[in-house]
């Protein structure tokens, strides 16, 4: 038998607890390889996480101005969930109180290092105009501030992220490994719009073989100016917002284009998820599924996704859903409010893997489903 000293010993326990604290390290570090991406529920707005490897973030919007405290408190929720100290960049997309809205309150919570918008506001509204004129200078004074440009890249270590579309104006050329003919080109519509809906800044992020899309509030004939008549976007994993599920945006010349595996949709109880929206998106080539926010009341049974992919509910939950979708009330019927939800928010993650494999999850269930490696010979 050999016998050791027991200064042999404590040197033996070192060497092992170190062996274990590398090993402990090299485990958080594998499990940090992870692209983050965290859809908050604001209510039939915006607010997207993007939580790059390297620990670096990027966010999409801020929620509504009418639920600034309540949309601000959300996000922070997902940055705290992801270990985030700060957001180093903030991309808002347009000046749609609902894209916007949750600003002031979130920079009161959290540093913002670096904001990123399409430029000035170009549909006239005071309360637009006055946030931008005395508010907004405010918040970025001691950060730093872009107007980004199609083509522009945005900084976030571990990804390639870039803007395809802002402020009318999309990219010249195709992404890397894009800029095949769009099939779906000749049969375009056209179709109607605002003044700030086309400005949507539109961000592409790749992470290895991983690729998503957020298109903002991009509309019809925007989107039919970026995809045609050759596609310069290519095929996405993920396409995110989808303009909460509403008609003025999702052309077959984006959606079908683009042949994304998962669609996530940042919709409302009575916003979005309207027929025409659902009937383009669920015959979208290659799609596995629709994820949703919400469900509608636009979409009725009829077009709905399962329970499984929906991740909130509303505060009187109905004995049963009507099969029919609710027609879209119009400024005049004088309609009562949509269904509420003021109870606990939950978001929609996707977790996604350099070689292309990612897991989406509802925080409400527990429910993840993994889509394996693209095929994009």
């Amino acid at each position: 038998m050999v016998m050791m000293s027991s200064r042999s010993v404590a040197a033996a326990a070192i060497v092992v607890a170190a062996l274990a604290g590398e090993r402990r390290e090299t485990l958080d570090a594998a499990q940090k390889r992870s692209l983050d991406i965290y859809v908050v529920d604001v209510e039939g707005g915006n607010a997207t996480l993007v939580v790059a490897p390297s620990g670096e973030s990027l966010l999409i919007d801020t929620g509504n101005l009418n639920g600034a405290v309540r949309d601000a408190e959300r996000i922070m929720a997902a940055a705290r969930d992801a270990g985030l100290r700060q957001i180093d960049h903030l991309v808002i997309t347009h000046w749609h109180a609902d894209h916007f809205g949750g600003l002031s309150e979130l920079a009161a919570r959290i540093p913002i290092r670096h904001f990123i918008d399409h430029g000035a506001n170009i549909q006239p509204n005071p309360t637009v105009d006055e946030f931008l004129t005395t508010t907004y200078p405010q918040l970025y004074r001691r950060s730093s501030h872009t107007v980004a440009k199609a083509g522009d890249r945005i900084d976030v270590a571990g990804l390639d992220v870039r803007v395809v579309s802002s402020a009318g104006q999309v990219v010249a050329s195709p992404l890397p490994g894009a800029g095949g003919s769009n099939p779906y080109c000749a049969s375009f519509k056209p179709g109607d719009n605002n003044a700030e809906d086309p400005q949507s800044v539109v961000t592409h992020i790749t992470f290895g073989k991983f690729r998503a899309l957020h298109p903002g509030d991009l509309t019809k004939n925007k989107e039919f100016e970026l995809m045609c008549p050759r596609n310069r976007i290519g095929a996405v994993d993920v396409l995110l917002g989808l303009h909460h599920g509403q008609d003025t945006s999702n052309s077959e010349v984006l959606v079908h284009a683009l042949r994304p595996r998962a669609a996530i949709m940042n919709n409302g109880t009575r916003k979005g998820g309207v027929p025409e929206v659902m009937k383009i998106v669920h015959s979208s080539p290659g799609l596995e599924d629709l994820w949703q926010l919400h469900f509608s009341v636009l979409s009725g049974q009829e077009y709905t996704v399962p329970g499984l992919f929906i991740a909130n509910g509303v505060d009187e939950q109905p004995a049963a859903i009507p099969i029919a979708p609710a027609p879209l009330p119009q400024p005049t019927d004088n309609a009562p409010p949509p269904p509420a939800h003021n109870g606990p928010a939950y978001w929609i993650k996707v977790s996604a893997q350099e070689d292309g494999t990612f897991t989406v999850t509802n925080s409400r269930n527990g429910f993840s489903k993994k889509y394996g490696s693209p095929d994009r010979r």
